[in-house]
């Protein structure tokens, strides 16, 4: 779905070429899984992080095609609303100092985003949801310029034959509203964590990251406040699960899934070929069958909370990545990764096992795990699997006591030194030990400051500016 497209509306014969074309590629796909042919080279690393651009009172400024322009960098990229963008990460061998690089290659895109920024009188900010951003600013005229979000926005209001989207939010101030187009999936921002794995693991590793998912998104939570409402610590999940809700006729986009995977993570693709309708059906009649253009636009329409992906090698080989995205963006570059260590420590260790965690956990605990951590963040209460017998626990005393050391043997199988793995996953204990993520440290100042959006956010934005991360930022 990263690709744009050269046209925005389409016909009945688009969309039965372009049906006949998927279906191909995907009885294709499904050889290339059976017969081995998927690229046996894994642990490679990858990343996204979205972020803001702001004005000097701290409101989103749509102004992204002028900072784009000034970057000129193809690790920067449009998202789907003007006051948006993504920083993309080079692919890195998940062994050594990994993280450090990863860290190193963020922090000077970062750097050069921000200097652009301020040459234009602005600000970035990477946070899961901007405070200061209003509903009235979600608007067609604020779409990012490209084709295929227009296409997006037209087919998801067609599936639900017109009809407003709703959000409803729980929490302390609940939401309640009715939206004309999907924009508000812009107001929900991530750091978005890829691993390219073998095929011989791939099915432990998607189910790793499955169940990872609830500490994953509570160790992470930066979104509490939405259009002034303090909603869930991780208020992006329904917000993103709403904004592109195509109706109760079909199954949802966003979500976190049917079940684990069983034989191979082609099940997914299959699930996508099945049961998803087309949305948009922009035929590559150049593209050979082999590189599952169809496959892989359509797979760019699903948004699952962990997401298969089919990419090639620098050679053409196909490989096989996970997105696992449910983590928020922010609150500083060592955050996001610290955050990656985290999820790549939690399925190598979980890979470890001689039994696979998915046997301990049912998946309907795994999914309500998610969503109560989404919720309530370090303060969650979770069914976990500990030493032999599932228990109720709360998400701090987990990760500190039971999480943190997974991750850390997981790395150290990968061969990453000690000192790398103390660094990054020593933030997340940390975060953990003093209940303080980015979404905790924004309900404390709000608490204590008593004052307004604005001050806030050009708070947070200081300190984020300061690079330490977020455990250490005080009140």
């Amino acid at each position: 779905m990263g690709d744009e497209i050269s046209q925005r509306f389409f016909d009945a014969e688009d969309f039965s070429r372009f049906r006949e074309l998927l279906d191909e590629e995907t009885r294709l796909l499904e050889q290339v899984f059976k017969s081995g042919e998927l690229s046996s080279r894994g642990d490679t690393a990858g990343f996204e992080l979205e972020a803001w651009l702001v004005d000097e009172h701290a409101r989103p400024l749509a102004k992204n095609a002028q900072l784009l322009d000034a970057l000129d960098n193809p690790l920067v990229v449009p998202e789907l609303a003007r006051f948006n963008i993504e920083l993309n990460g080079s692919p890195s061998r998940l062994t050594g100092s990994v993280f450090s690089r990863l860290h190193d290659e963020l922090s000077a895109t970062w750097s050069a985003c921000t200097n652009a920024a301020r040459n234009m009188h602005a600000h970035l900010i990477t946070i899961g949801t901007l405070p200061t951003a209003r509903e009235d600013i979600f608007t067609s005229e604020n779409m990012s310029g490209m084709v295929r979000y227009q296409s997006l926005n037209d087919r998801v209001m067609a599936l639900r034959d017109g009809r407003e989207l709703h959000i409803d939010i729980e929490g302390e101030q609940p939401l309640s509203l009715t939206h004309h187009d999907v924009m508000l999936e812009a107001a929900a921002t991530s750091f978005q964590i890829h691993l390219q794995c073998r095929p011989d693991r791939a099915v432990r590793d998607f189910n790793a990251s499955l169940i990872a998912s609830a500490p994953m998104v509570a160790a992470a939570a930066n979104a509490p406040l939405l259009f002034g409402h303090l909603l869930w610590d991780e208020s992006r999940i329904p917000l993103f699960e709403q904004s592109v809700d195509i109706g109760n006729l079909y199954r949802q986009r966003v979500s976190f899934g049917e079940g684990y995977a069983h034989d191979s993570l082609f099940e997914m693709f299959r699930e996508n070929q099945a049961n998803h309708p087309i949305l948009i059906p922009m035929v590559h009649p150049d593209a050979p069958p082999s590189k599952f253009a169809h496959v892989r636009f359509h797979n760019g329409t699903v948004w699952r909370w962990n997401r298969p992906l089919i990419g090639f090698d620098f050679d053409g080989q196909v490989h096989l990545r996970i997105e696992h995205r449910v983590t928020s963006a922010g609150p500083t570059t060592i955050d996001c990764i610290a955050n990656a260590a985290f999820y790549f420590g939690l399925v190598r260790g979980m890979g470890l096992a001689a039994e696979a965690p998915e046997l301990a956990l049912d998946f309907d605990d795994a999914r309500a795990n998610f969503y109560k951590a989404a919720q309530y963040g370090l303060g969650a209460q979770v069914l976990w699997p500990v030493e032999g017998q599932l228990h109720t626990i709360g998400m701090r005393q987990l990760i500190v006591q039971h999480l943190v050391p997974l991750a850390e043997a997981g790395l150290a199988s990968c061969d990453i030194p000690n000192a790398e793995i103390d660094t990054y996953l020593g933030i997340i204990a940390a975060r953990a030990d003093n209940s303080q993520n980015g979404a905790a440290w924004q309900r404390r100042w709000l608490a204590l400051n008593g004052a307004g959006l604005e001050d806030l956010v050009l708070r947070y934005e200081s300190l984020q500016c300061s690079g330490e991360p977020v455990h250490t930022w005080p009140l």
